[in-house]
């Protein structure tokens, strides 16, 4: 009535009252898959915080551990001395490379006392790691956990691993290819998203290498 066109005005109003609720559906979707990609990244930053607590703790000296026990790890050192300037490419090259290696065990019953007296030390904190409901959400680092832990609790069950049988022998060594492949998969993962977010994390992890004999430390150059 003050403008003189309520036909024109009322057009419009009806227009913008029957497209209301796909705008707010619209909106409303975008809002949502916003939020969720900052929660997943969020969630993904702390998980790659117990992630690296775990190659701290275990997964690092474990790798080494067990690869000197690998018979074919010549083959593949050279891949696995990761360098500095190395981009996303590099490593999904040694990534699809690795894949094809065998991750052969050759253990003998003293080797699988030192690497339980080794894990028996870190049970506890593998155990917390374990009881991280987050960790759902990381399916990889779940399995290479429940891995380790589970070559934990096999070889805590033996009294005597000097005077297991051969079968035995190979069951265990089974189980230690087991942990032994997912966790070089996963420390490759971890040392990218190192690389790509906390460059001086990754400095430190690329000078203690397990797969690099001459790996240390110092910064010598």
């Amino acid at each position: 009535m003050i403008f003189g066109d309520v036909y024109h005005i009322a057009i419009y109003f009806v227009g913008d009252v029957a497209f209301l609720f796909i705008s707010v559906l619209l909106v409303t979707l975008v809002i949502e898959q916003l939020l969720t990609v900052r929660e997943k990244q969020s969630l993904l930053n702390k998980l790659n915080m117990v992630i690296g607590a775990f190659f701290s703790e275990v997964g690092t000296d474990l790798i080494e551990h067990l690869s000197r026990l690998d018979p074919d790890v010549e083959k593949v050192r050279k891949d696995l001395i990761v360098k500095s300037d190395w981009l996303d490419k590099e490593f999904l090259e040694v990534s699809a490379r690795m894949k094809q290696h065998g991750y052969n065990i050759v253990a003998q019953r003293s080797d699988l006392k030192i690497l339980r007296d080794y894990l028996m030390h870190r049970r506890d904190f593998l155990l917390r790691l374990l009881e991280n409901q987050n960790l759902l959400e990381h399916e990889s680092f779940t399995e290479l956990l429940w891995a380790v832990f589970h070559l934990t609790e096999e070889l805590a069950a033996r009294k005597d691993l000097s005077e297991i049988p051969q079968t035995d022998l190979d069951h265990l060594t089974n189980d230690s290819k087991r942990a032994y492949s997912l966790a070089t998969r996963e420390w490759l993962n971890y040392l990218n998203h190192l690389k790509d977010n906390y460059p001086y994390l990754f400095s430190l992890a690329v000078r203690t290498n397990p797969f690099n004999p001459e790996a240390v430390p110092e910064i010598r150059s």
